[in-house]
């Protein structure tokens, strides 16, 4: 069975009544009984547990990792992003989510700002599947309505998806990619942009049957594990070339 962590910062639900009555047990329970009924084993984790919640215990038995962050990024300690880094390298799943594209771990992965534009004017968002064939858009009808939604708008500064899965158009009329899959090391990360505090974005059950298929795509494989460093060769051949300074 597939483990999945759901990370959460935690902040917004405890500090604004408004978030609080969407959201009244966290953001990270909604999507966590998403997952636990889709069948995963699933475990939620937040910021202000001691190590973020992200043990090395906890990471090492976890196969695939969602992460919810908007305005504590700059709490999250550098020795837990080292952690988390190292376990996608290694090849445990990333799901980042909406504001999340501002966390530590996202923009070390991408190597850029992450930037992009933004406004709060609940207006309407539509999510198109551009890429239908892909799993992460199993279910999933040619496009995702959502009623009140935060605008994100190009330009997103990353790097160029390996795959993009989704397309935003809001009603103000910009653009957005929203759905991003990448490979880092033996790691697979997909950011998906829906899912601001302040709508019930994650009650929507086209965006939770995302979330499911989007883990199921980033959990690892059971492919060979990779040999790196000197290689002693397969075949016969000369060794006895000594120009070398290693």
């Amino acid at each position: 069975m597939t483990s999945v962590t759901v990370w959460n910062e935690y902040r917004h639900e405890r500090d604004s009544d408004v978030v609080a009555e969407i959201y009244p047990d966290g953001i990270h329970t909604v999507i966590a009984d998403a997952l636990e009924s889709a069948g995963f084993d699933t475990r939620t984790a937040t910021l202000d547990e001691p190590d973020h919640g992200l043990t090395e215990d906890v990471l090492e038995s976890t196969d695939v990792l969602t992460w919810w962050g908007h305005a504590a990024h700059e709490e999250v300690r550098e020795e837990i992003v080292d952690r988390v880094h190292e376990r996608v390298l290694e090849g445990m799943g990333l799901l980042v989510l909406h504001s999340g594209h501002y966390s530590k771990i996202f923009k070390r992965l991408m190597g850029t700002s992450c930037s992009l534009k933004w406004r709060e004017a609940a207006e309407t968002e539509r999510l198109w599947v551009v890429e239908p064939s892909h799993p992460i858009a199993d279910g999933i009808e040619e496009y995702i309505e959502i009623d009140d939604a935060e605008m994100y708008g190009e330009r997103f500064d990353i790097p160029a998806p390996d795959t993009l899965v989704f397309n935003s158009w809001f009603e103000g009329g910009e653009v957005f990619r929203s759905g991003c899959c990448y490979r880092r090391g033996n790691g697979r990360v997909f950011y998906f942009r829906p899912g601001h505090e302040t709508y019930p974005v994650y009650h929507n059950e086209d965006i939770q049957q995302v979330l499911v298929n989007g883990v199921r795509w980033a959990a690892p494989g059971e492919g060979p594990e990779p040999t790196f460093g000197n290689y002693e060769p397969r075949e016969e051949i000369d060794l006895s070339d000594d120009r070398t300074v290693h």
